[in-house]
């Protein structure tokens, strides 16, 4: 297989899932709890149709994964519905230094001593992303951001989680290609991960609100296509996207490659909602995206 095809496949679904921020920010009239869940239903239905190995594999241990990128799912959501898309993605983008830490524990995948430098660039950048609270104690309030300090702990959170969903799909993948008893665990993973995203978001619903379905037939047109959209394209295909990409690709140069999402994400709500990131979110995400710019031109790992 021409080793370009999963780095391409990669790089589809890192377009993809930039779609996310602006997505979820026009769900109008739906809590964080209402977004994430529905999301995650329409996706669970879309991968059990159309994609075959998200119909066998599963497992104890596609059960223990899913409650991983479960977690990535709500977080994540609940971040763009709190604080701006940019803070968002890029707390989410210092995945790699997380997977840095597990990447030779799980995956046996040595660690160069570039990628420590480049992991330091990740942190300044992540302390640099909080520097709007710090500076005047809270960072300023928007109609698509009403909540920054809190959506921020959530992007932090989602960025932590998901450096453990890619060291899975990255498991899940090794056992794929050497036909091992788990080929299939990842496409049951990222069904029964949207299946857990609904339900513990469903039940937070319930706990904070009216539950997840209320207001919802009242919705216009233009919300359920939206949902629709972040279901079946954002989510459902482009984890089909990663699946095929993840077997062939070490976990670091995935993660990298996957960071090609924070370099659209902010443009698509500056341009469709003008939402404007603070000056220090600004310059982490700077730093953030120039460290994997220069680092994914050094030699990579096998």
């Amino acid at each position: 297989m021409d080793s370009k095809h999963p780095r391409l496949a990669l790089i589809a679904a890192a377009l993809l899932f930039s779609t996310g921020g602006v997505c979820i920010k026009q769900l109008a009239g739906l809590t964080a709890w209402q977004r994430g869940g529905l999301r995650s239903a329409i996706a669970a239905l879309f991968l059990l149709l159309v994609w075959r190995r998200a119909r066998r594999g599963y497992t104890w241990k596609s059960l223990v994964f899913s409650f991983f990128y479960a977690g990535t799912l709500a977080t994540f959501v609940a971040a763009n519905t709190y604080t701006t898309s940019a803070s968002a993605i890029f707390l989410q983008s210092t995945a790699p230094l997380y997977v840095l830490l597990l990447s030779p524990l799980v995956l046996r995948e040595s660690v160069k001593a570039g990628d420590l430098l480049y992991m330091g660039a990740l942190a300044v950048g992540l302390a640099l992303c909080f520097g709007d609270e710090w500076r005047s104690g809270a960072a300023t309030v928007q109609a698509t951001a009403p909540r920054p300090l809190l959506g921020d702990v959530f992007g932090l959170v989602s960025g932590i989680l998901w450096a453990c969903t890619i060291v899975g799909l990255r498991w899940f993948g090794q056992r794929s290609r050497d036909g091992g008893e788990d080929s299939g665990g990842a496409g049951a993973s990222v069904v029964l991960g949207n299946v857990t995203c609904f339900a513990v978001c469903a039940l937070l619903a319930q706990a904070t609100g009216d539950g997840l379905f209320h207001g919802v037939a009242s919705l216009p047109p233009k919300t359920f296509g939206v949902l629709a959209f972040l279901g079946v394209f954002q989510v459902g295909l482009a984890y089909i996207c990663i699946a095929r990409g993840m077997s062939r690709v070490p976990a670091m140069e995935a993660s990298l490659l996957l960071l090609v999402e924070p370099t659209f994400n902010p443009v698509w709500s500056f341009l469709l909602l003008n939402e404007k990131p603070g000056p220090w979110t600004l310059a982490g995400g700077a730093v953030i995206l120039g460290a994997t710019a220069l680092h994914a031109r050094s030699p990579k790992t096998a």
